[in-house]
């Protein structure tokens, strides 16, 4: 049986109390491969690991030199993509129609997009005057913040690991990484592309577990950790920003999200159906950014829902290896369960099912995997727990509005603020409603289109802070004013 370890100051290690836990195939429910689970000793060992590498030589490395081997690791990823492919799919069962154009070589790219950021981007100075008339200049030295803890979450295992160590690294820090218990693969893995390219050992760690009681609290707790960012579930990121209070300790959280879009009347139908059967049904609604409520307007109502439900019914279940697969199952069947207690309580609310709302049958091996059917709503009450709380499923519910003020209300009536989608061809519109909107994220005519300049991040219940570009920098590096009287 495969077993995943730790990944500490370049080593793989084994837990020191022997424990392990399973990681299944969630398309079957196979074993995969036992997990070694952390505790306090290997944080203990990791966090000591990072902060010796920065005060060694990562530390004292050059800039340049530094994001030289950041590209490296980038290219490192590359060199071995059908291996990260097959583990991420492994672990998570989406198809490889799109973790090979979204999950790898995004991750691949976390690292050079912020490298090259790193490298250009400058700091402010200021010359000021001064009652002896001489004057001073003021300037700011960024430095790193020291040891970042980075808990990853399981829809986009790589991708949004390395969202968070590749600027963290570009900015002179040294990580340690609890990816989700759910897909431990691609974080481990990482660690062979990491010696590879002669990053130091310590720079980026990686230990096994699970969250309260095991690895994650003691990370999030742990007093050598200068910061922690993290993205999941909004309980999880409360818990997180009352463990990073000991020590006034800086937090970064994307969390949860109800997402909404909005479909005018003058938009372009196409369009809009495409754009929706991704943003509600792409990695089987498991997507922080997903579309769970949508808004039509009355007029292209009736059409909007039955265009919807064509394309929901024509998606393809299968094994990630298949060409023609488009649908994966749920990550565990924890959350499948919990999916589908959803379901129910949409049935038990007076939904009416326009498709979906149950499990699928699934032939032979994939019917003990974690498969749940596409489903759509309507006729649910603005009040309805479905409306209300996040489900992380494939799902969602459509509802008919008359007039844009309605729309844009309905759409704000929730205590959660990551993104919403807009589809119109009306330009003004456009402009007027997307600024409207209580959201960190707004699209309009498209859904998950990412330039990685740009501030990511939620409003509300959905987060605190800004990943993205010179935003990041702003949580993953401290700026230290120099003031040079003259």
């Amino acid at each position: 049986m495969k077993e995943i370890k730790h990944f500490i100051n370049g080593e793989y290690v084994s837990s020191s109390q022997g424990k392990t836990f399973e990681d299944r195939n969630p398309a079957n429910g196979e074993l995969i491969a036992l997990v070694h689970e952390g505790g306090q000793e290997e944080v203990d060992r990791a966090v000591a690991a990072a902060r010796a590498a920065l005060e060694g030589e990562w530390g004292k490395m050059p800039v340049e030199r530094r994001m030289a081997l950041l590209h490296k690791v980038a290219d490192g990823i590359n060199a071995r993509f059908d291996e990260f492919l097959e583990a991420e799919c492994l672990d998570t069962g989406k198809p490889k129609s799109m973790a090979s154009h979204i999950d790898i070589p995004r991750g691949a790219a976390n690292f050079k997009v912020f490298a090259d950021l790193v490298r250009n981007v400058p700091t402010e100075s200021f010359i000021m005057d001064t009652p002896d008339g001489a004057g001073a200049i003021n300037y700011a030295v960024r430095k790193p913040r020291g040891v970042i803890g980075v808990v990853a979450p399981w829809n986009l295992p790589l991708l949004l690991m390395t969202w968070k160590v590749g600027p963290a690294l570009a900015c002179g820090n040294t990580v340690v990484v609890k990816p989700s218990e759910e897909t431990p693969h691609t974080a481990a893995l990482l660690g062979e592309v990491m010696n590879d390219a002669g990053i130091p050992a310590g720079v980026y760690n990686v230990v096994h577990g699970f969250g309260p009681g095991s690895a994650g609290e003691y990370l999030t707790r742990h007093p050598g950790v200068n910061g922690i960012t993290f993205t999941g579930e909004t309980t999880t990121g409360e818990a997180i920003m009352k463990a990073a209070a000991g020590g006034v300790r800086p937090v970064s959280l994307e969390l949860g999200g109800k997402n909404a879009a909005i479909v005018f009347a003058d938009a372009d139908m196409n369009k809009a159906i495409e754009g929706t059967m991704r943003s509600v049904f792409a990695n089987c609604g498991q997507v922080c950014l997903g579309t769970e409520r949508v808004y039509v307007e009355r007029s292209i109502f009736d059409e909007f829902v039955q265009r919807l439900k064509q394309g929901a019914e024509q998606l393809k279940m299968g094994w990630w290896q298949d060409d023609d697969v488009s649908f994966g199952p749920l990550i565990s069947r924890t959350h499948q369960d919990k999916v589908l207690s959803y379901y129910e309580k949409a049935r038990a609310e007076g939904a009416t099912i326009v498709t979906g709302g149950g499990k699928p049958e699934m032939p032979g091996e994939l019917s003990e995997g974690n498969w749940v059917q596409p489903t759509i709503w309507t006729g649910l009450s603005d009040d309805s727990v479905v409306i209300r709380e996040e489900i992380f499923g494939p799902c969602c519910h459509i509802r008919p509005f008359d007039t844009e003020e309605e729309a844009i209300a309905l759409a704000n009536d929730t205590p959660y603020g990551l993104a919403a989608a807009l589809w119109t061809e009306n330009l003004t519109r456009a402009h007027r409603v997307a600024a409207a909107m209580d959201v960190g994220l707004c699209w309009v005519n498209s859904w998950f289109l990412r330039d990685l300049r740009t501030p990511f991040g939620g409003s509300k219940q959905s987060g605190i802070g800004r990943e993205g570009g010179v935003h990041g920098l702003e949580f993953y590096a401290e700026l230290s004013n120099v003031c040079i009287k003259l």
